[in-house]
């Protein structure tokens, strides 16, 4: 089995500044125009990979191409986020972090990974911390896919640091209401196993790809019902077109308006209630109630995490400075077991 990542060769690391500007069909504000070019990208066929391809795992990372950047600034504008991804530099220590993140990953998350992954590109400004797409693999290929990663968010932060910041970016700040996350205890709170959780989600992404487990989140919202992990919870509202969690009667009145990395739309004051809610949902985290596509990836990367690995995974909610709430992993509660059961019949885990 070869280990993914394990060594980075030289020639990867290319230099951000040796890169002729990007040139973008598309403004600023001009939607369809990005959409319309985005999906024109040679980066979205898998036969634009094929040197990528032809490389043993462990050199299938490094700096993004300008094809990869271009499709990236595309898929900004027609997304309406102001960031412009542009070229990184990756310094060497910083690569041996991923190299050491990604060689200790369980055995059969590699192996799940090896024939789709195409590579792990890192630009900066990239709009949140991580990205993947699909690259389609034609008539007679299967689909990939390819992560894409900035590496300005996982230079600065070791990994508690990171999650607290991610978990906070929902909510108004407030001085009165304080979150903290804990994804490490301090012997193992570095920036290697912030890498390795941020690539664990992405990975989760990669994974189900091909996989009956939620739609395509490149294509328009459809039933979520043919697939049994998104059909523990999501529907279609056939009305608008859009998913709507199981629980949207009774809970997450405001899930519309979780927001990740940009845009908070929910008061700090409401950080409670709102954790309070997802106790009595199946969702593991507040970020897998955003999307079938990421409830899948934040089961996959909360399970590996805290079953496989034996790692922690908290939200402690604080008001006035006073302990109001923690919150832990679901995987020990019934609310979580028909998730559990399919995660596991793809990680070939034993019960």
């Amino acid at each position: 089995m070869k280990t993914v990542l394990a060594v980075v060769t030289m020639c990867w690391m290319s230099v951000a500044s040796a890169q002729a500007p990007l040139i973008l069909e598309c403004k600023t504000g001009e939607v369809k125009c990005a959409f319309e070019a985005r999906g024109k990208s040679p980066v979205r066929n898998k036969s634009f990979w094929a040197t990528a391809l032809a490389k043993p795992l462990e050199q299938r990372v490094g700096a993004a191409s300008s094809e990869l950047l271009v499709y990236l600034n595309l898929d900004n504008i027609a997304s309406g986020l102001p960031n412009r991804p542009h070229a990184a530099d990756i310094p060497v220590d910083f690569l041996k972090d991923v190299n050491d993140a990604v060689a200790e990953l369980p055995p059969i998350v590699k192996s799940l990974v090896e024939q789709k992954l195409v590579g792990i590109y890192f630009v900066k400004d990239l709009g949140g911390t991580g990205f993947t797409d699909y690259v389609h693999g034609g008539w007679f290929s299967r689909d990939a896919g390819f992560v894409v990663l900035d590496i300005d968010v996982l230079t600065k932060q070791t990994a508690n640091a990171w999650a607290t910041w991610k978990e906070n970016t929902p909510f108004r700040a407030d001085a009165a209401y304080k979150l903290e996350a804990q994804i490490e205890n301090e012997d193992g709170d570095n920036r290697k196993n912030a890498i390795q959780y941020i690539l664990l989600h992405e990975l989760g992404h990669i994974i189900s790809i091909g996989e009956n487990v939620h739609p395509r989140w490149d294509w328009p919202p459809s039933s979520a019902e043919k697939f049994p992990f998104a059909a523990l919870s999501w529907k279609l509202l056939t009305t608008d077109k859009k998913y709507a969690s199981r629980y949207d009667d009774l809970f997450f009145r405001e899930r519309a308006d979780v927001r990740y990395y940009f845009g908070a739309k929910i008061d700090a004051q409401r950080m409670l209630p709102l954790y309070e809610q997802l106790l009595d949902t199946n969702f593991p985290t507040l970020y897998a109630a955003t999307h079938p596509g990421d409830d899948f990836a934040e089961s996959f990367v909360s399970y590996v995490h805290t079953v496989m690995q034996k790692r922690p995974w908290e939200i402690r909610l604080y008001t006035h400075g006073k302990l109001t709430k923690t919150v832990k992993t679901c995987w020990e509660e019934k609310r979580c077991t028909e998730k559990r059961e399919i995660l596991e019949r793809i990680l070939g885990v034993t019960p």
